[in-house]
């Protein structure tokens, strides 16, 4: 009789520890995929807002009716944002800002989608490329909030 609760306590222990070490698997897996997300996000962020800085006023002044003062402050919003997507976690300082800097990114392209078409091109692809790019920034918002935060070492 003792035996056979031992063998079931112990097929129960093994059970819980694959358990445990494929809740791991997948976490780990979905941590890499936030890492990539980010990581793309970032770069378009990047690029984005570093044009945004560095082109001229005049070329500047061609492609937007926006104020340039404000297309400036944006390209720096977007230059923080891509920033603040991945260095609070590479340097594993201040973690819960990639997560901030991400809801940040998602009202700035909210904005973005609601004035493309208002002020650029009424076209459904110019709307939807600002549209997409929020919805990446939300699930990595999401993913780093609830789903896979970054852990506490």
């Amino acid at each position: 009789m003792a035996t056979m609760y031992v063998r079931r306590h112990q097929s129960a222990a093994i059970a819980l520890e694959s358990k445990q070490a494929s809740r791991a698997r997948a976490s780990r897996k979905l941590s890499v995929a936030l890492w990539t997300l980010q990581a793309v996000v970032a770069l378009v962020f990047l690029a984005s807002g570093s044009m945004k800085l560095l082109m001229p006023a005049d070329m500047l002044e061609a492609q937007t009716p926006l104020p340039i003062l404000l297309v400036r402050f944006i390209g720096v919003c977007e230059v923080a944002g891509a920033l603040g997507l991945i260095l609070p976690g590479l340097l594993r300082i201040r973690t819960e800002l990639t997560p901030l800097a991400a809801a940040c990114l998602v009202v700035l392209m909210i904005c973005a989608t609601i004035l493309t078409p208002i002020l650029i091109a009424p076209d459904v692809v110019m709307t939807s490329i600002p549209a997409c790019v929020g919805v990446l920034a939300a699930f990595v918002a999401y993913g780093r909030t609830r789903l896979a935060p970054f852990s506490r070492a």
